[in-house]
């Protein structure tokens, strides 16, 4: 059972990275420069890096995200121009470059999927309650609701009418403390359009 103590299962390595609340990370996981949102988890063999992730978000076995670029503007592309101490090139490494890296940040809205084997490239921004098909790679960002698939990413169709998304995003029940959702718990199994016509307050 989860709790608001993270659970990471074994052989993982976390370095630089913050996790909410019934959060879980599966096994062999890497997660570098990452922030993991309450409820959101990670199946099996996950390799994220320099990651803002939603809450809610639902992350598949082996995907990727923020793959990290190499140099391609300079002469070579190989990691000795910027992991110089490793080959004892130079007594410090290319600090700059890797600033550079970790800035190249990739977001998750709240209440995603990310299909099987999926990989989102590096200052991509996946809306909320958008789905990423298995296998996908993904390269531009994709709109909120929305379902893509394919290499590169294409939309295939949009999970609700516009309207339907719109008004999800002004509930933005995700962000409901626990004590709520265990109460509204119920109401997840309605309809999404009873569902919105009951919390939607502002209306259209």
């Amino acid at each position: 059972m989860l709790s608001q103590e993270p659970l990471i299962h074994k052989n993982c390595r976390l370095i630089n990275t913050e996790l909410g609340e019934y959060t879980e990370i599966g096994v062999y996981n890497y997660l570098e420069n990452v922030r993991l949102g309450a409820y959101s988890y990670t199946s099996e063999f996950c390799m994220l890096q320099n990651a803002v992730i939603g809450k809610f978000v639902n992350i598949a076995a082996m995907v990727r995200i923020g793959p990290t670029d190499h140099p391609m503007t300079r002469p070579s592309l190989h990691h000795f121009t910027y992991r110089r101490v490793q080959y004892g090139f130079a007594a410090a490494d290319d600090e700059e470059f890797f600033q550079w890296r970790a800035e190249q940040k990739t977001y998750l809205g709240h209440d995603t999927w990310v299909g099987h084997g999926a990989i989102i490239m590096p200052g991509v921004t996946i809306g909320s309650g958008a789905v990423v098909g298995a296998g996908a790679v993904v390269t531009k960002d994709v709109m909120p609701y929305t379902i893509v698939a394919g290499v590169p990413a294409k939309p295939v169709r949009q999970r609700f009418p516009a309207d339907i998304a719109r008004k999800l995003e002004r509930i933005s029940w995700w962000d409901w403390p626990y004590n709520i959702i265990k109460e509204r718990m119920d109401d997840f199994y309605l309809s999404v359009n009873e569902f919105v016509a009951k919390y939607d307050q502002a209306g259209d």
